[in-house]
């Protein structure tokens, strides 16, 4: 029930006010910079415990990669090599690995840190690191990283080799309000929208991982109730890493990275701390056991070489991009929109295939042009989408938004849909030590989207990862979710690497994600008759309207292979003879959470760029 006009005005006019009087106290307290500077010169340690050229580095088979691709390349051919990264603990482990193995400089770009045990584990790595002599620098959106004060004035006087800075942050604090929030939408809506979604670990230059990954517990396989399916790509070579540094400066050097000590909130907590000691501690309830296990398998290089050196590829073209840091501020401008530029004219050139995984199946105004020219063509190009269901999502309102334009995904565009499940049948394949995690607990404080209760317990699993695999021989491999957002508002960064050999293991771990025992298919309902053509037009028509999309019937649902039979193509007879339909929300269990999914169905045409 919506409240009365009379008090909806005085909410709006409150709001209203507080975000006025907002602005008005926003900005930097220069007193308060100037003592928090001080404090922070004074306390910072600035020795460093180790002489050696080097900097004490452990010795990593990624040198000896980065080394052997520096001396075959030359400016026409370029060398690198490619490790694609599935298992979210074994890119946390190859992370830690080369923050301990990096002799001059490591620069990390987030979306997301979190204070949990895998954000506490790096943060600890890169203050070592620092203390060898490292030169360490860490840019990360404010928006959801680190909600603890106390936790960045620590880090502010960590160490002197130690830069943490926050991607355009609100109101001039690294922690934003619930107030503040809604202020900030009222206020500067454009800026306040655009974040900076960009991921990506360098290490001296030349070594770097890029992809879905952020710093949380559910990224790496350690979370007890969600863990992500995600991606990342790691790439060793001359001409990449001359991208990725490039890339880092730019943004590095940008008005909207700001220094901690150029926030109030912190320099509040700096001087209020200013004569204690600032040891960064993590967490109580920190998993011992597990981090320890990490580190002793991470700080080891024959383990290393023997479970991801040996396997990396050598390939020759890579080319790493990324959106430039001020994209949405001159949102006409083509030559901000690298990546989104490049995927464009990347899937144009497609001529048979294209396998395609992203966790938000809702497509910006490009990404529907450049499907809708490829079903066109005589004989059409195959799309094969891997995404999330309902019951597997971390944004019940995103897969609404996409459950409402199912038959134009199925029919304009041709696409071969896939939702991921909950429970997959792989899931001890896909997580580390999956049995472990008992379902009993969350070891993450982070709770930002909304997600459906299930009809049965444990520890659920939900796509993440954004990639494409275009004819066998070209993969894209970033954060871009090919959605209007990703288009419009966030800066995204990725690799594109031209091997058919990549494209192959990521064409691969995409499609074992579609298997009948990991994604339910969706395909058009079996009516027959006349009621079913009188409800497909009804549906049509309900689909058009950006508001009021309330009719319940729709054109597609999720289909399950039945027992005993092989898989087959959406929409033959043998498809409907061994699949059945298991409905349009399978597994999940609250009746309300199907009514908010109507909904945003019904009333949330109009929020795409924004969700």
């Amino acid at each position: 029930m919506s409240p009365p006009p009379r008090r909806r005005a005085r909410l709006v006019a409150w709001v209203a006010l507080v975000a006025t009087v907002l602005l008005a106290g926003c900005g930097v307290n220069r007193p308060l910079a100037r003592r928090a500077d001080a404090i922070v010169a004074a306390t910072r340690p600035q020795a460093t415990d180790c002489t050696r050229e080097d900097h004490c580095a452990i010795a990593s088979p990624y040198h000896e990669l980065a080394a052997r691709a520096r001396a075959d390349s030359t400016g026409a051919v370029p060398v690198h090599y490619v490790d694609v990264l599935e298992r979210g603990e074994d890119s946390l482990l190859l992370r830690v690995h080369l923050i301990r193995a990096a002799r001059r400089s490591i620069d990390i770009q987030t979306f997301i840190w979190a204070d949990d045990d895998a954000g506490w584990l790096v943060l600890d790595e890169l203050a070592a690191a620092a203390r060898r002599g490292v030169r360490v620098r860490v840019l990360a959106d404010q928006l959801f990283s680190l909600d603890d004060v106390e936790w960045l004035a620590h880090i502010a006087r960590a160490h002197a080799n130690l830069e943490f800075r926050l991607y355009n942050p609100t109101f001039d604090e690294a922690v934003t309000q619930p107030l503040e929030f809604a202020a900030g939408l009222l206020c500067c809506f454009s800026r306040f929208n655009q974040r900076m979604h960009n991921k990506l670990l360098l290490v001296d230059g030349e070594i770097g991982i890029a992809g879905g990954r952020n710093y949380e517990n559910r990224y790496f396989d350690w979370d007890q109730e969600f863990d992500y399916r995600d991606r990342d790509v790691l790439v060793l070579g001359p001409a990449a890493g001359a991208e990725m540094q490039a890339s880092f400066d730019r943004f590095w050097a940008h008005p909207r990275a700001v220094p901690l000590t150029r926030l109030n909130d912190v320099n509040r907590r700096l001087v209020a701390d200013a004569g204690m000691d600032a040891p960064l501690q993590p967490r109580s309830s920190v998993d011992r056991e597990r981090i320890d296990s990490l580190r002793s398998r991470a700080g080891d290089p024959a383990y290393v070489q023997a479970q991801f050196a040996a396997r990396a590829l050598r390939v020759g073209r890579v080319d790493y991009f990324s959106d430039a840091p001020d994209k949405a501020a001159r949102p006409n401008d083509a030559a901000l929109l690298e990546l989104t530029t490049r995927i464009s004219g990347l899937l144009r050139g497609a001529q048979q295939r294209i396998v395609f995984e992203t966790p938000y199946l809702v497509l910006s105004r490009r990404a529907r042009e450049v499907f809708q020219e490829l079903h066109r063509r005589k004989p059409p190009v195959e799309v094969l989408v891997s995404t999330n269901s309902l019951a597997a999502t971390d944004a019940f309102y995103v897969y609404a938004l996409s459950y409402k334009y199912k038959k134009r995904y199925l029919k304009r565009y041709g696409f071969e849909i896939h939702e991921f499940k909950p429970f997959p049948d792989d899931a001890p394949v896909f997580v580390a030590d999956y049995e472990r995690l008992s379902g009993g607990g969350n070891t993450g404080r982070y709770h930002r989207y909304e997600r459906a209760p299930l009809v049965r317990g444990g520890v659920r699993l939900g796509l993440h990862a954004k990639s494409i695999v275009i004819d066998d021989r070209i993969s894209v491999i970033g954060s871009h979710n090919f959605d209007p957002r990703s288009d419009d508002y966030n800066t995204e960064s990725g690799f594109i690497i031209y091997d058919a050999a990549v494209a192959a293991r990521v064409g691969a771990a995409i499609e074992r994600n579609t298997a009948p025992g990991n994604a339910w298919t969706i395909a058009k309902r079996r009516r027959a008759g006349l009621l079913g053509r009188i409800n497909n037009a009804i549906a049509d028509l309900s689909t058009s309207l950006p508001l009021f999309d309330l009719w319940p019937f729709r054109y597609a649902s999720s289909f399950e292979l039945a027992p005993g039979c092989a898989p087959s193509r959406p929409g033959t007879p043998e498809f409907y003879a061994c699949h059945v339909d298991v409905g349009d929300f399978p597994e999940v269990d609250l009746p309300l959470k199907t009514i908010y999914t109507r909904i945003v169905t019904a009333f949330g045409a109009g929020l795409v760029g924004i969700l």
